[in-house]
């Protein structure tokens, strides 16, 4: 019988890399100041789409080029490493998903249907602890899932290989090889990023520039499709072509099934879903605000009913992490010998003094900010590591970090406990989510170390540093960009995901009572067509799948004006002909291309 190989000992003896430059000041600074380029552009995609971008890939070619440049200049002369860019990505990851996890999307929707405004440093303080949390929720399940079990984590999988990349030259000195052309491909995706940047300020100036000498060089913000709908002009309905390539950005990074999913669902949606409502008084004005407050319940049926389902199926790796909790609370034998892994591994007592310093601070918070009664803020906080474990291990798995299906069990619970506390049931979702989300983030980023033979305790510090960055910019800029809350789920900033939260929220909060019967039967049906299609995402013969509707597309579609959809789905069409016209091309310029899009806009 072949013996087993111990994972960790096999990688302390050739993957583990010392003497290399990580967590440096360097890269500590620059991946901050990449984390909030990438954190307002996320707020912004996030408020026009409902959808967040990746981070680490593109932070890693951003950081690249930035030194490439710098040493070019004369200014930066020590090589920049991998661990480094590691390193670097790791800060910038922790700043910019702050938008995730039910952070932005819980408090548009508390801005949107409360009198609460909570001030801005109590603010920064609450979703920086929520992530730090999650931070140290991380640790005690790392050795399980990466170092043992060996989960994928395909995004973290897929930062280690773009950094093995464009790094490819010093990998190769480092084997004893020859050059290698990994520098020139990771500055020509460095480029690729620029110019699109450069191409989306351009356009973005054109469209809004309000200065005189303008005038003659605008371009229309949207221009209205050709045909009529129930008598009216498309356009009416927000059937219309808009000159916002951050959406073409957005769509091109997600699935073809995703993006055409959304444009059937815009279809449905306003040429023929919504021109019978108008038919039937359901809804009282042509427009998209009117049209949204009716089609917000199937839509966010849709999607709880779908993430529920899907967390539900994933029953495996829920029994998984409850077993797994075993791991966190053993305690070491009197004899037992510590292993060369213990000295590199984030010690195990950083978990249980990390939460004991943070919890009283949430629970604080919950009260103060949100009138949370404490006994019900403390439940928030062993729901919050067991959430934390579950989204981690998905995320492992599967690349999705179950939020929305973390979030309405949460708001469910808080509904039953805390009945007609409206602040208090959107705002708990968030702790929950927010803490799933940043676990799993630093889950991601160390599969990436993991990968390079990187210190998992300088990632762990980096994505502390990462998370109070984003909590200081976010909410500074969340008001800069959002100085008025009336303007969410607007066709101008339709906030998807804050309009479902927020409907969701009153859902469980007062019962669904007050709602209309033709209401409470689009929900159900939205009920049910989520279950029916995260049933078929999962059973489907391989080649039917690609045939059935994405629930999240088909969701997000019915909260999104159509004008959003068309140019998501555009921006899907084009990427996805790309990969399947020029493969090597799409895989390599695809990523940077779109964010930088989206970045330029931003």
């Amino acid at each position: 019988m072949t013996q087993r190989t111990d994972p960790e000992a096999h990688w302390i003896a050739h993957v583990r890399r010392t003497g290399v430059p990580q967590l440096t000041l360097r890269a500590v600074v620059v991946g901050m100041l990449i984390g909030v380029v990438m954190c307002i552009s996320n707020l912004y995609v996030f408020f026009k789409t409902g959808w967040s971008m990746g981070v680490t890939i593109t932070a890693a070619i951003l950081a690249f080029s930035a030194f490439r440049g710098l040493k070019a200049l004369g200014i930066a002369r020590a090589p920049f490493t991998a661990l480094e860019n590691n390193a670097l990505t790791t800060v910038a990851s922790g700043a910019g998903y702050m938008t995730g996890g039910g952070n932005m999307a819980a408090l548009g929707a508390l801005l949107m249907v409360t009198t609460v405004r909570p001030p801005t440093l109590p603010l920064v303080v609450w979703f920086a602890v929520i992530a730090a949390l999650g931070v140290f929720v991380a640790i005690p399940i790392k050795r399980q899932l990466i170092n043992q079990e060996g989960l994928a984590f395909p995004t973290g999988m897929a930062t280690a290989e773009t950094i093995k990349s464009i790094h490819a030259a010093e990998f190769a000195e480092a084997a004893g090889d020859g050059a290698s052309g990994g520098a020139q491909a990771g500055a020509k995706q460095s480029r690729a990023l620029l110019y699109a940047g450069l191409f989306a300020a351009l356009l973005t100036w054109c469209r809004d520039a309000t200065v005189g000498w303008m005038a003659g060089f605008k371009i229309p913000a949207v221009i209205g499709l050709p045909f009529t709908v129930a008598g009216r002009a498309a356009l009416d309905w927000t059937l219309a072509l808009k000159a916002e390539v951050v959406l073409v950005g957005a769509g091109a990074l997600m699935s073809f099934r995703t993006a055409w999913s959304l444009l059937l669902g815009g279809v449905l949606t306003y040429a023929f879903l919504a021109p019978s409502l108008v038919e039937r008084g359901l809804v009282t004005g042509v427009s998209y605000k009117e049209i949204v407050k009716w089609t917000v319940w199937p839509g966010a049926s849709l999607l709880v009913a779908a993430g529920l389902t899907s967390f539900a199926l994933d029953w495996r790796s829920i029994a998984r992490s409850f077993s797994g909790l075993s791991h966190v609370f053993r305690k070491r034998g009197a004899n037992e010998v510590v292993a060369p892994i213990d000295e590199v591994e984030c010690p195990a007592w950083w978990f249980p003094a990390g939460f004991l310093a943070l919890s009283p601070l949430i629970v604080f918070l919950m009260a103060w900010l949100f009138q949370i009664p404490i006994w019900a803020a403390l439940i928030a906080l062993p729901l919050s590591i067991v959430m934390g474990f579950v989204a981690a291990r998905v995320t492992g798995e599967t690349d999705v970090t179950p939020t929305k299906a973390l979030g309405p069990v949460t708001q469910l619970i808080y509904g039953a406990v805390t009945p007609g506390n409206l602040p208090g049931n959107i705002m708990s979702g968030n702790v929950t989510g927010g803490v799933g989300l940043h676990a799993a983030d630093l889950l991601t980023t160390l599969k990436t170390g993991w990968l390079l033979g990187g210190d998992p305790r300088a990632q762990f510090r980096a994505q502390l540093v990462g998370v109070v960055v984003g909590a200081l910019v976010i909410v500074p800029a969340f008001r800069l960009l959002i100085p008025d809350p009336a303007v969410l789920g607007t066709e101008g900033w339709p906030a998807p995901s804050c309009v479902v939260w927020a409907g969701v929220s009153e859902a469980f909060a007062h019962g669904l009572g007050a709602l209309g019967g033709e209401a409470k039967l689009a929900a159900a049906v939205g009920l049910i067509l989520g279950v029916l299609l995260a049933l078929a995402e999962r059973f489907a013969p391989s080649r039917a799948k690609a045939f059935v509707p994405s629930p999240s597309g088909l969701g997000l579609s019915m909260v999104l004006p159509g004008s959003n959809v068309i140019a998501m789905f555009l921006g899907g069409l084009m990427a996805e002909i790309l990969r399947r016209v020029v493969p090597r091309f799409a895989s390599s310029y695809v990523v940077p291309m779109a964010s930088g899009l989206i970045a330029g806009e931003a």
